[in-house]
This record gives C-alpha cells, structure tokens and sequence, in this order.
C-alpha cells in the first residue's frame, strides 16, 4: 500500500499563447484532481520564473495547489497537468511524508472527549504553575514586566 504525502503543484494562470485561463477552465481540472486524490487545496496565485532547456526565461504568475495524496497519484497528476494545460513543464514537490488525515466518526467521539480532557488537564497544570512561578517571583521580588 502507497503511503500518503503532501504534495504541492504549480499550475499556470495564462496559457502558452498569454491568453489568461479562465476560472471555469480551472475547475475542471480541480474535479479531476479530486476524483484522483480525493481532494486539494487551491492557494492564491504567486509569480514565478525559471529557464527552460533551451535558455528561454518564462516569467508568470502561477497557482500552488495542495494535494495530499501518494507518489503514483502526484506522477498521474503531473502528466494531466502538462496535457491538460498544454505545458512546457510542471513542477510538484513533496511538502511532507508525515501525513495525517483523520475522518471524524461518532464511535471516536468517547476516545477524542478524552484526549480533549487531558489536554485541558495538562493546560490547567501548566496554568498553575506558571501562577506558582510568578508568585514566587513577586515573592522574592522581581517584578514582573
């Protein structure tokens, strides 16, 4: 079985012509994406440059898009992402290989209660002792700023 990863995907805003990619055109490939991977997380779009082999610059605004999803889904989605935005390349990079993705499920409901109530436990020691340990500043003097 594959392990999920965090990845992240530079996808264009213009096409190969200048013409800029309209919205709806976008979606599309967001659907595709998600009948993938299950999902993914669409940034605001950020400007980028680099060289192609050839030597030429190309400089242009590019949309980071999140995808949590295995090393095979990342490889189909790259080569969707080139045929369907007709590009010269497209970069995606690993974010993370330590993933969690929890689904919320009634019979996990007593097991989180519990964490949530230790936590608040641990938050009310550590209230505590901070209280303690200013006192004991403001005891021998120092004064607190």
């Amino acid at each position: 079985m594959s392990t999920l990863e965090f990845w992240e995907i530079l996808v264009p805003t213009t096409r190969p012509d200048g013409r800029p990619i309209k919205a709806r055109y976008h979606k599309v490939w967001d659907k595709m994406i998600n009948g993938i991977a299950g999902g993914c997380t669409v940034l605001k779009p950020t400007k980028g440059k680099w060289v192609a082999p050839d030597g030429a610059i190309f400089e242009e605004r590019m949309i980071p898009v999140r995808i949590g999803c295995t090393k095979e889904q990342i490889d189909i989605i790259i080569d969707l992402t080139l045929e369907y935005y007709d590009q010269k390349a497209v970069i995606a990079y690993r974010i993370s290989n330590e993933v969690i993705l929890r689904h919320r499920s009634s019979h996990g409901k007593e097991r989180i209660d519990q964490k949530i109530g230790a936590a608040n436990k641990a938050v009310e020691r550590t209230d505590r002792l901070d209280c303690t340990d200013r006192l004991g500043k403001r005891d021998e003097g120092i004064s607190q700023g």
